[in-house]
């Protein structure tokens, strides 16, 4: 089925997503994205459905083409006080801050969402499958996020961030118990099986 571009039938509706909710480390990331009205491409879908290469491919195009875009993020500190589904929203409305114009309504991939301003809003289950600004948004987070995590395994390389993007694979939850937690984990999530975890990592 093909993505609808519209919803609300306004000019700047935003669509919001977020990724790196169910990472062990690092942070979380969000985007939104007002794209034309009449926007379209043949590639555009939910990130979770793209290769690397594509989603590399769309950023580039999305970024062109947009009306407005940003990209916003919290780190797994603040998952880990105030929870990973506030912390995704939050950084939803950071990503609506930066967007450099006004907004009519905002798309938010989901069934969460806290009021922002005073704009109307729609959650839509499974969004990004289902609308263009929303896989835009998913795109953006993705692409950015990915970007980061390879930069910060040159630090940690142990964790294999590079590859795993700090999602719960079986070679991360192996590092972690090997070489323990990092300051980059997010210690609210269940990171070990029902074992004593190791004293806090420190590179010497």
């Amino acid at each position: 089925m093909p993505l609808i571009s519209n919803h609300s039938g306004y000019l700047y509706e935003a669509g919001c997503d977020e990724a790196g909710r169910g990472c062990l480390a690092g942070p979380v990331f969000a985007a939104a994205v007002i794209l034309p009205q009449d926007f379209h491409h043949s590639l555009l879908n939910d990130s979770k459905q793209l290769s690397e290469p594509h989603r590399i491919q769309l950023r580039k195009i999305i970024e062109k083409e947009a009306l407005a875009f940003s990209v916003a993020q919290m780190d797994n500190e603040d998952i880990d006080k105030y929870n990973i589904l506030w912390a995704s929203v939050r950084t939803m409305h950071l990503a609506l801050d930066g967007l450099n114009t006004s907004i009519d309504h905002i798309l938010v991939d989901g069934h969460k969402f806290i009021p922002y301003k005073n704009v109307s809003h729609t959650c839509m289950i499974k969004g990004d499958a289902r609308f263009m600004s929303i896989a835009a948004a998913s795109i953006l987070a993705k692409t950015y996020r990915d970007e980061y995590m390879v930069k910060l395994s040159q630090e940690c390389p142990e964790f294999l961030w590079d590859k795993n993007k700090g999602y719960p694979t079986s070679d991360h939850r192996q590092a972690i118990q090997k070489h323990g937690v990092t300051p980059y984990h997010r210690r609210s999530f269940k990171l070990f099986p029902d074992i004593k975890p190791p004293e806090l990592f420190e590179r010497s």
